[in-house]
């Protein structure tokens, strides 16, 4: 039975604030151990209105603090933005704090613009090739038997896993040459997903972190009763991506009846890029998407994002994915 795992980016919806997007994260988290999600992730941003999860790792441990069994983790911290021994006494203080249920994925773009980026106080003059020295020397720090001179305490010997996310050929040749498993974006930026696929199992090589390549594939998903209804749902994160990308970042807004069907052609072509891996719409035809995207992928987990206004219906969308993974098990089985 292929494992679901839940992507959550803490979503500030227009009308609320930081504070409610914390207790509807924790809400679902607590949901999505009780229906059998494997793991939680929350991802790093800056500056972004309509997201909460800047403070990555404290937010982890709150969901950790208020789960049970579920797997914790970021997907993912922006290394560029961080030095390799801030985050390995970060994630070291989690999985010491929390056992084995922390996982770390691990992104090269900055989650920001080039001003938060500065403010950060990185190097922005770093190019993304120092990415790679950047995991070894974070594997090195979790490992039992660290050959650096420095020590991260807490972090030595707790052997956080490490996942490499990406949406390019980049990441998928980076993890498939240190043996970590991979997360690709496809739900933001599918359009590499097969090739990337393709290339991380070609070039993989066994070590002793993963013994055989493992594929997480995002997967936008939007369940309701009805088609009509999901598609409804879906118009907010439409418009939140076409606010982003014409320089107009704000909250979650609430969904608008026809606004697809109103935008401009060259929008509306580009959020058919952006969704292409997406299930919205009824069970039935959830199920069958997903039914689809597994069988072509051959993904070993899929991990689901749901941007939706109303937390009520964005629990009922996790609880209809739970469903249809249990039916695909059943049928596996």
């Amino acid at each position: 039975m292929i494992p679901f795992s839940v992507l959550d980016l803490a979503p500030i919806t227009e009308g609320g604030n930081a504070a409610d997007a914390f207790r509807h994260t924790l809400d679902l988290a607590q949901r999505a151990e009780s229906w059998g999600y494997k793991r939680f992730w929350l991802a790093e941003h800056h500056g972004m209105p309509g997201i909460a999860s800047a403070a990555t790792a404290i937010l982890i441990g709150h969901v950790a603090a208020g789960t049970k069994s579920m797997r914790v983790g970021a997907g993912g911290i922006m290394l560029p933005n961080h030095a390799p021994l801030v985050i390995a006494e970060q994630f070291g203080t989690l999985a010491t704090l929390y056992g084995n249920r922390i996982d770390l994925g691990l992104g090269r773009a900055p989650g920001s613009d080039q001003l938060t980026a500065r403010a950060l106080r990185r190097n922005l003059a770093a190019s993304s090739e120092e990415f790679p020295h950047d995991v070894a020397e974070l594997l090195d720090y979790f490992s039992n038997e660290p050959q650096s001179p420095v020590r991260a305490v807490p972090g030595a010997g707790t052997n956080v896993p490490i996942w490499i996310l990406g949406s390019s050929l980049f990441g998928a040749r980076l993890a498939a040459a240190y043996g970590l498993p991979y997360a690709f974006a496809s739900h933001f930026a599918p359009g590499l997903v097969m090739q990337a696929i393709a290339d991380y199992r070609e070039h993989f090589r066994a070590s002793e972190y993963l013994a055989r390549p493992y594929v997480m594939l995002g997967v936008n998903v939007v369940a309701a009763e009805s088609d009509a209804e999901a598609e409804l749902l879906s118009s907010s994160a439409q418009q939140a991506f076409v606010n982003l990308r014409t320089g107009r970042p704000g909250k979650l807004p609430p969904p608008v009846p026809g606004y697809f069907d109103n935008l401009a052609p060259e929008l509306k072509e580009m959020l058919k890029g952006i969704f292409a891996f997406s299930a919205i719409g009824s069970p039935q035809r959830v199920k069958d998407r997903l039914e689809q995207l597994i069988r072509e992928t051959q993904a070993d987990e899929l991990i689901l994002s749901g941007h939706i206004y109303d937390h009520a219906a964005r629990l009922r969308s996790y609880e209809i994915a739970a469903d249809v993974q249990r039916q695909l098990g059943e049928r596996a089985a």
